[in-house]
């Protein structure tokens, strides 16, 4: 249904251009995928029906044939929401949100276990009133072994743990709404 408006003067639809550009975009966004290794493509929202379509396009190394497998996969793509491929492309993008918040969030978590390793009993009791599902016997057994392997000189594992912990406890923290934000530099 292509023409104008007869009050506004404006188009009804989307150019042939613009509609081209939008196809080229999801063909763009559809080799990205197909280029992705599996483990790094779970992480990502794509839907599932789309999986095989793209572990397909994978699988294909003649030419011709992968370059078929990925307009089909394209045109698969094409019927999804807006939404949902903005969503992928944000996931795909280094600098997107999400990307943004996972950073912001690993920053917390080493902030969290700075303060743990100097601050000590006092830095706990903070994290435990803001996390009380937390388990306080094994943070405080991290804590004491990680200073411990920084006295001794010791390789840092208890230390890269205590990262873990905290990290998997903000992230459990962050898919509850009622959990406030944590400790800001000041």
């Amino acid at each position: 249904m292509r023409g104008k408006d007869e009050d506004t003067g404006e188009f009804l639809a989307p150019s042939r251009s613009q509609q081209r550009r939008e196809a080229l975009d999801v063909l763009a966004l559809a080799a990205q995928l197909s280029e992705l290794e599996p483990g790094r493509l779970a992480k990502l929202p794509v839907p599932e029906h789309l999986l095989p379509h793209i572990a397909e396009t994978r699988r294909i190394t003649s030419h011709i044939a992968r370059k078929r497998q990925l307009a089909f996969l394209a045109k698969q793509m094409r019927r999804e929401d807006d939404e949902v491929l903005d969503a992928i492309r944000d996931a795909l993008d280094a600098g997107g949100e999400a990307a943004r918040q996972e950073t912001a969030r690993l920053h917390r978590a080493e902030r969290w276990r700075e303060r743990l390793l100097d601050d000590g009993d006092e830095a706990l009791a903070e994290l435990l009133a803001e996390f009380p599902q937390a388990d306080r016997q094994q943070l405080r057994q991290l804590t004491r072994n990680a200073i411990e392997e920084r006295a001794r000189n010791k390789p840092p594992k208890a230390y890269r743990e205590l990262f873990r912990e905290i990290r998997d406890l903000l992230a459990a923290g962050a898919d509850d709404p009622g959990v406030a934000e944590g400790p800001h530099e000041d």
